[in-house]
Formats: C-alpha cells, sequence, structure tokens
C-alpha cells in the first residue's frame, strides 16, 4: 500500500513540475512576444522591461533590442540630417542657377560678336544642365534614403506611358525623330509619379541619342507576373560590355561623351523599378539601336 502511495505521490510530483516548467516556458515566450512586437512598433525601451525580472534568454533578447532600437534612432537621426542638407542644398541652389539662366538670356540679347554669342549660349546650356543634375540629384538621394517612399497600387499603365510620351513629342519632332505609341494597355502594381518618371528617363534617352529620321517606338507588354513597358530606339546601339554599366550612377560610355544628360537617368530609372519589386532590363547591339524595358510586378 505505502508502494502505490509513493509512487502516487512521485507521479503527482512530476505531474506538477511538468505544470510549473510549462507554465514557466509559456511565461518566457509571451515576454518574448511582447518585446518583439514592442520593438516592431517601434517603441521598445529598456525602461519598459525590468532586466531584474528577466530570464537569461529574455535579459539577452532585451539587449539586442536595444541596441537595435538605439541603431533605429540613429538612422532616423541621419535621414533627418540628410533630408535637412538636401532640402538646403536645393533652395540655396535654385536662386544662383535661376540667375545666371536670366543673365545669360540678357547677354544674349546684347550685340555681340559671334564668339560671345556662342558663349552666352554655352553659359545658358551649362546653366539648365546644372538645374538638371540638381534635380535629379535631389530625387535620387530621397529615394536612396528612404525620405521619399514609392507607394505602388493597382492600375492602369496606359495613362502613365500617354502622359510620359506627349511630354517627349515636342523634343522628337525638333530632332526631326518619329516618336511613336503601340499597344500600350496593361495592369501592374506601381506608383504613378515615380514611374512617370522612369518611363520619361526611359523615353529621354531613346531621343537623345537616336539620329535625326529615326523612330522611337514606346509600347507596353503583358506577361504572366509582369507587365513591361518597352522603349525601342534606332540609335547607334549598346555592346554587351557596355551594357553592364549604364545603369551605374554618372556612367557615360566612351563613345558618348560628347551628347547631352549627365548619366545619371538610367540610374535613377534602376532605383524606382527596385523600389517597386521591378526591374529593368536593356536589349541592344553595336549598329541595331536598343529596347529598354521596365517590368513591373501584376501583383
Amino acid at each position: 500500500m505505502s508502494g502505490y502511495f509513493i509512487m502516487g505521490a512521485a507521479l503527482l510530483l512530476a505531474l506538477v513540475v511538468v505544470a510549473v516548467d510549462r507554465w514557466r516556458t509559456s511565461r518566457i515566450m509571451r515576454r518574448l512576444d511582447d518585446m518583439l512586437t514592442t520593438a516592431m512598433n517601434g517603441n521598445f525601451s529598456e525602461e519598459t522591461f525590468d532586466e531584474s525580472r528577466l530570464s537569461s534568454l529574455e535579459s539577452r533578447l532585451g539587449r539586442y533590442l536595444a541596441t537595435s532600437a538605439l541603431s533605429a534612432r540613429n538612422m532616423r537621426e541621419q535621414k533627418e540630417q540628410i533630408s535637412a542638407l538636401i532640402s538646403d542644398i536645393s533652395h540655396q541652389t535654385k536662386t544662383p542657377v535661376a540667375n545666371v539662366q536670366l543673365y545669360a538670356q540678357l547677354l544674349s540679347e546684347q550685340p555681340l560678336t559671334a564668339q560671345g554669342k556662342d558663349c552666352a549660349a554655352a553659359i545658358s546650356t551649362q546653366a539648365e544642365k546644372l538645374q538638371t543634375l540638381i534635380e535629379v540629384l535631389v530625387k535620387t538621394s530621397r529615394l536612396e534614403t528612404g525620405i521619399l517612399v514609392i507607394h505602388p497600387q493597382p492600375g492602369e499603365i496606359s495613362t502613365v506611358v500617354e502622359r510620359a510620351v506627349a511630354q517627349y513629342a515636342p523634343k522628337a519632332a525638333e530632332k526631326g525623330i518619329t516618336l511613336t505609341t503601340r499597344q500600350t494597355e496593361g495592369s501592374a502594381l506601381f506608383d504613378p509619379k515615380w514611374t512617370e518618371e522612369a518611363v520619361c528617363n526611359l523615353i529621354d534617352n531613346a531621343v537623345k541619342y537616336t539620329p535625326s529620321g529615326g523612330t522611337v517606338t514606346v509600347e507596353v507588354k503583358n506577361y504572366e507576373l509582369f507587365s513591361a513597358v518597352r522603349v525601342s530606339d534606332t540609335g547607334p546601339g549598346i555592346s554587351e560590355a557596355e551594357q553592364a554599366k549604364i545603369f551605374r550612377r554618372f556612367y557615360r560610355a566612351p563613345g558618348v561623351w560628347q551628347a547631352e544628360g549627365v548619366g545619371i537617368g538610367l540610374y535613377l530609372t534602376r532605383q524606382i523599378a527596385e523600389k517597386q519589386r521591378g526591374y529593368v532590363k536593356v536589349e541592344s547591339a553595336p549598329g541595331a539601336g536598343s529596347i529598354f524595358s521596365l517590368f513591373l510586378p501584376r501583383s
């Protein structure tokens, strides 16, 4: 009888130990979940959790999250500083550049020698180039630092394509280039404003490098997972060795260094595409023109 009693007591004790262990494990898991949830919401602080009451695992996680929270705060502060610096640069350079453009225009209206007129035109061109460079750098820096956030949403691509084409129709006509569209209907997840910026960069690139009498064609191709805005041209084409480099910041191919531009449009287009879970692809060969495709996810 006493043997059964001892066995029953041992079994009861074992059940109590198991129950207590499960309770402690459940308690730790709940606290870990609370700590992670608080950290994900951006509200974690060392004062929120009393380390003297934590287990070893909780204590280590708490120190890790405290360090991560500090890093996140430092990163936010750095982004705010970069944002302020970018705004200051944009604001402080706007007036001087506008003044240079104004004085260059006034100078060109004066009686000048042929050389003087060339100099006035060069000043005006370089001022416009500087203004464009500043604007593109501001956009790129804000995208890279996360100051400007892209918000993809489902929508019809044709409206964005038509607006972009309309912007460059006068420039193409002035250069003697035929700018046409084919099938432009298609749906995808994209930010309309930034996607239009990306498409404009592709069209601008095509018009820039296509000689007079050439053609630039814009169309939308729909695939199972992506919709692609394709911009094809009859320009000089790009060698395979150069194709891997053209999306770098400020890269200019050796044969086109004299062309207008600062070599950042394709880089910005790639940044916009990647932030929308898309990508940019180029198909080209020397003497055969180029096709740039902006792929946007359909879901």
